[in-house]
């Protein structure tokens, strides 16, 4: 059971893919709701589906005969959660697998003691939630939100710790234009700025946020293609070195190789900032992803690479976009599907353990899986009767 992979969408199906081969293994009816999300526990004994207003657990089992398929004691839940009064956008688990958290578009943030059906915190965000990932170091959340916040949350009670909204934010190094009368490009660079400040300082929402496992980096996503980078300069980044990579990850050219990928914990140079200081400070940089050659494009969604190296971005036009933390320089270009007068969407995407293997999901009814090594796909996950939304992929060493 070393790599446990699933997808899920608007067909109310959840679907486990054995990664060399393609094959679906099993399939669990969610007939609520389309699946907005999945998470897989730490341990992967359990995954959570986020729906609407439900979240359920489903007990991972390591069949993948036909009569598995179809078994109906595995269709029911172990678990299912309830409180949230709209659509679940986000969900999380600790660590250590202590508690889940979720985000909603009733406008709250949920903790969740998975002992008892009931949620053990509430706060609310003032506007949908949109995603909210974990601090782990220090049990704090930071989530985004419908009206264009991202906001840093403390676990412990305090409530808001922080609220900002990052299209007001400064760039650090950024000064103010100066006005030249007589200069006919300055004129234009302003008339531009006008422009693009006009469309900007509309309501944008935060569509994704994540935060690297050193702590050094946030990074934010808005619906309109912009992403946003908080980066602690104070510490050095925490790498692992390209040596330790596996060449072969998550079994992929082997199914039956016996080793292991180790994901490297990154206990070293990790940030003592504490994050609300570091969303204070100006932003590293900020750039479109998405939307800069078609306005009109969305981001969708955005994830840190385990090893801190990349960033992905996923979009309405087709692509998984990777991007170099070091330089915020776009390193990959991914296209999903053949691109037709409507491009597909690319709803989610998940990193394998050591951050050499992708997956994307996409409306065109396929999930894949990517080599970042060479930007080639290496298997299409086929089955799903309508847009897949989401995926959830562990195969670190439990």
């Amino acid at each position: 059971m070393s790599v446990i992979l699933a997808t899920a969408g608007f067909d109310h199906k959840i679907r486990f893919w054995e990664a060399p081969s393609g094959i679906c293994s099993r399939i669990i009816k969610y007939p609520d709701s389309q699946v907005n999300r999945l998470q897989i526990t730490p341990d992967k004994q359990f995954i959570a589906a986020a729906g609407n207003p439900h979240i359920r657990l489903y007990e991972i089992l390591n069949g993948s005969s036909a009569v598995d398929a179809v078994d109906p004691p595995t269709q029911q839940p172990v678990l299912t959660l309830e409180g949230h009064t709209a659509a679940v956008t986000a969900i999380g688990f600790q660590k250590d697998g202590r508690y889940l958290y979720s985000g909603s578009e009733d406008g709250t943030i949920k903790v969740w003691d998975l002992r008892n059906p009931n949620y053990s915190r509430s706060f609310d965000s003032k506007g949908g939630v949109n995603c909210v990932t974990l601090r782990h170091d220090r049990d704090e959340f930071i989530s985004g939100d419908q009206n264009g916040y991202v906001k840093v949350w403390d676990l412990g009670g305090n409530g808001c710790l922080h609220s900002i909204k990052p299209s007001s934010a400064q760039v650090q190094g950024e000064q103010q234009p100066q006005h030249h009368h007589d200069d006919d490009h300055a004129k234009s660079q302003q008339q531009h700025r006008r422009r693009n400040r006009s469309y900007l300082e509309g309501t944008d929402p935060i569509q994704a946020v994540d935060i690297s496992e050193d702590s050094r980096t946030v990074v934010a996503c808005s619906n309109k293609g912009r992403v946003f980078v908080w980066q602690d300069d104070t510490t050095p980044p925490a790498f692992d070195e390209p040596h330790h990579h596996n060449n072969m990850p998550m079994q992929y050219h082997h199914p039956h190789h016996h080793h292991h990928p180790h994901l490297h914990h990154h206990h070293h140079g990790g940030s003592t900032t504490s994050t609300s200081m570091l969303l204070s400070q100006p932003l590293r940089t900020r750039f479109y992803a998405h939307n800069d050659v078609r306005p009109g494009n969305y981001c969708l969604h955005g994830k840190m690479a385990p090893d801190g190296r990349h960033f992905v971005t996923t979009g309405s036009d087709g692509y998984a976009f990777l991007w170099n933390t070091a330089t915020w320089e776009c390193a990959q270009k991914l296209r999903n599907c053949t691109q037709t007068p409507t491009p597909k969407w690319v709803y989610d995407a998940a990193f394998c353990a050591d951050s050499s293997y992708l997956v994307t999901a996409s409306s065109d009814n396929i999930a894949r899986l990517w080599n970042l090594r060479t930007g080639d796909v290496v298997r299409q996950y086929h089955g799903h009767q309508s847009a897949v939304t989401c995926v959830a992929l562990n195969d670190s060493s439990v």
